[in-house]
């Protein structure tokens, strides 16, 4: 049992004995399924907070030749599957934290030489035969001990992307680095002396150079998890099942926390979840997680309208975004696109891989941005918030031309020249018009299936608000009389489909004229 070489379960036995512990061991039967199979290169890149550790360290309890762990697995998911046993405690585990190792190496040029002493110092105390005096190089040793013994390793790297993210700027570093990770699992050797292989990181593979390093590692990221989805963050059937033990509103904590869609799951950022069951304070845990001040330079950036796209997500509406362009660091960045790609790997944003869209997955979420955005002093988001409030206030109190006024207004100052007449265009005004009512109403509903067809935009109020705020349902029209919007929603009877939700409920016709670009509104409050 050594600090990197076979280590024992402790850390992962102190995640047992926590107060909340969901069971993600069935990752291991994955695990299993592809050890000594080229799919044994694993990258799962999720952002802070979300168990990137905790795996590691049940990854290591459950391989590593160090421990016993059979009692700590046994009543656990994986115990009662098939193979259990099969490579429990059985291989040879080198784990180690890039980030924990930056401190005891003094700085990061020392890292790569750091490691690689420590862990062929243990390898040396091991294989004492094998690993002689001359042998100093990492993949040398695991490559000897292969060859003499025919043992095979399994290499968990937590943090591994730390170098890649905070050394950006520093070639030299980054090189030695590349070069380290291009020894130990590049080639054929590596194919050997490796069984398993499993790196966890906030971001992807760099692009570029490290790409041609670890370019043989399948990635599951918070673009595409793939079969991982199910592990990474908590999902709503867990969450579900903790709000029923703990006594806790689960539409509540759905509606704070929920929002990542990965696959056919709902991911929760386990670390809020666990905060709020637990102190019943429905807040936002994300700035505890140390990447909020990294997103404050970067919102900052203007870069092909992101201050706009920032606004629009913040309204509830989604944009569309190519992930393709991202380097997977935290320095080149050259369009609005790559800014938007790194805010889904931090967590900031998710991403819809079927639209190829972002958007702002949470309550909890949008308030750290709602707080980045105030801090930054933007003018036109300050200036943006009080015309909000005007629509809003107009709206509830049935003012029908200052609604007009105010859309127009707004239609001309966000919308491009280019989509000016664009019907999504106008949909997305009208979204980030109401920015402020997300004060008091979820999340605007696009096209809700509602009585005999679908209305443009329904906002519900929270339930600390259905007595003081009435739900709204808007309906748009182009080139339409004012009144034709109206009678749809009155025809096609969608507020019925709301009573359950609310109380009042306004219902709103907005048409614009796309000849003289005159818009017109009309509001009335539905009688039941």
């Amino acid at each position: 049992m050594g600090r990197f070489l076979n280590p024992d379960n402790a850390a992962f036995k102190r995640t047992l004995n926590s107060k909340i512990y969901i069971d993600k061991t069935e990752l291991l039967d994955f695990t299993n399924q592809v050890i000594n199979t080229n799919a044994a290169f694993i990258c799962n890149s999720r952002p802070r907070r979300f168990g990137k550790s905790v795996t590691a360290d049940m990854i290591t309890a459950y391989y590593s030749k160090g421990c016993d762990s059979k009692k700590l697995f046994s009543d656990l998911k994986i115990g009662s599957l098939d193979g259990f046993e099969e490579s429990l405690n059985k291989y040879d585990v080198i784990h180690f934290d890039v980030q924990w190792c930056l401190e005891p190496a003094g700085n990061p040029k020392n890292f790569v030489n750091y490691i690689t002493e420590n862990i062929v110092d243990e390898l040396r105390e091991n294989f004492p035969q094998i690993i002689t005096e001359k042998i100093s190089s990492l993949p040398d040793a695991l490559s000897n001990i292969n060859a003499k013994t025919g043992k095979q390793f399994i290499i968990i790297i937590d943090e591994w992307d730390v170098l890649i993210r905070d050394e950006a700027a520093e070639f030299e570093v980054q090189d030695e680095y590349i070069n380290f990770l291009r020894g130990l699992f590049k080639g054929t050797e590596p194919m050997k002396y490796i069984g398993l292989a499993y790196i966890t990181g906030i971001l992807p593979i760099k692009k570029l150079k490290t790409q041609s390093a670890l370019n043989n590692f399948d990635e599951y990221t918070m673009l595409d998890a793939g079969e991982l989805a199910g592990y990474i963050g908590f999902t709503q059937d867990e969450v579900k099942t903790l709000c029923t033990e703990y006594g806790a509103d689960f539409e509540k904590v759905k509606h704070w926390y929920d929002g990542y869609r990965l696959g056919d799951y709902h991911i929760y950022n386990p670390k809020a979840v666990v905060s709020v069951v637990t102190k019943r304070l429905f807040q936002s845990y994300w700035s505890q997680t140390g990447s909020y001040e990294t997103i404050i330079p970067l919102i900052s950036k203007n870069f092909d309208g992101l201050k706009n796209a920032i606004i629009e997500m913040l309204s509830g509406d989604m944009v569309k975004v190519d992930t393709g362009t991202f380097q997977n660091d935290a320095v080149n960045f050259s369009n609005r696109d790559d800014i938007i790609t790194y805010l889904i790997h931090l967590g900031y944003l998710a991403y819809d891989e079927k639209c190829k869209c972002a958007y702002i997955p949470n309550e909890e979420v949008r308030q750290e941005l709602l707080k980045a955005t105030r801090q930054k002093k933007w003018k036109e988001f300050i200036e943006f918030e009080k015309q909000s409030d005007n629509l809003l206030d107009a709206t509830l109190d049935m003012d029908n031309k200052k609604v007009s006024e105010i859309i127009e207004k707004i239609h001309m100052e966000y919308a491009s020249v280019i989509k000016y007449n664009d019907e999504n265009s106008l949909s997305s005004v009208l979204t980030i018009a109401y920015l402020s009512s997300m004060k008091y109403y979820f999340t605007p509903i696009r096209e809700l299936p509602a009585g005999r067809g679908f209305a443009d935009f329904v906002y519900l109020p929270k339930p600390e608000y259905t007595d003081f705020y009435p739900a709204l349902v808007i309906e748009l029209k182009w080139n339409k009389n004012v009144r034709t919007a109206l009678e749809q929603i009155k025809q096609k009877q969608y507020p019925k489909s709301l009573l359950s939700y609310t109380g009042d409920i306004l219902i709103v016709g907005i048409i614009y004229d796309k000849k003289d670009k005159v818009h017109k509104c009309e509001i009335e409050r539905y009688e039941k």
